[in-house]
């Protein structure tokens, strides 16, 4: 089973308990895992950007320095001791963002780890060689961290892929779709982290819980 808590406004993030582990659900995507000073942040597509630049769209090039100023935010205010990318961290073939990345990652103290998603076409050698540990999937007691969502039994699943949204409903036609924690009774699938990524809009099920994230906070649908 797990619990929801809800911090006062003035902390930005909820905190989500299952069995003794406990998480904190981040404005920013981000989830942080405090018995292991662990972040875990899925789908930042680093290169996307670049990636239709070069194929024609008319996108600025700051877009994607958008991710390194957001992942920069989250580590000075967790600190944490490793930060675990749930798939998709680079969106394409190398490109100009990834001399970027590699500038980025020379900077960190962190310790780095890339569970490989459907997006992440660059050899592992590469990231290896920048000291980011490559893995298939994590298991930590009853937790299996993946990129796509997995279900087996007896594990509570961590992953991203989804790019999980809501559609938020005002009067008339006013509505707004807000990135979103989406949870199942055995799994938890984090928002795309990343500046340029889109939406899956989840319609929810009884027993399921969707958590949107604004700018500074992370609010319960239910």
């Amino acid at each position: 089973m797990y619990q929801i808590q809800n911090k006062t406004l003035k902390s930005k993030f909820l905190q989500l308990k299952y069995g003794y582990q406990e998480f904190v659900m981040h404005p920013s995507g981000c989830l942080y895992w405090p018995s292991q000073n662990t972040l875990l942040v899925a789908d930042v597509h680093f290169g996307k950007v670049e990636h239709f630049r070069k194929n024609g769209s008319a996108l600025p090039s700051q877009v994607g320095l958008e991710n390194f100023k957001k992942l920069n935010l989250v580590l000075n205010e967790f600190q944490p001791k490793e930060l675990i990318f749930l798939g998709d961290l680079f969106h394409s073939a190398q490109n100009k963002d990834w001399d970027r990345f590699t500038v980025w990652v020379g900077r960190q103290k962190v310790k780095m780890t890339l569970i490989v998603g459907n997006h992440d076409i660059i050899p592992p050698y590469r990231f290896e060689d920048l000291g980011i540990k490559v893995l298939p999937e994590l298991v930590d007691g009853d937790l299996f961290l993946t990129h796509h969502p997995e279900k087996r039994e007896g594990f509570f699943n961590i992953c991203g892929h989804l790019h999980p949204g809501y559609r938020l409903r005002g009067e008339g036609r006013q509505q707004l779709k807000l990135s979103c924690f989406y949870k199942k009774p055995y799994q938890l699938v984090l928002p795309a982290f990343g500046a340029f990524t889109g939406h899956f809009l989840i319609e929810p099920e009884a027993d399921e819980d969707v958590f949107v994230v604004s700018e500074d906070l992370v609010l319960s649908i239910k």
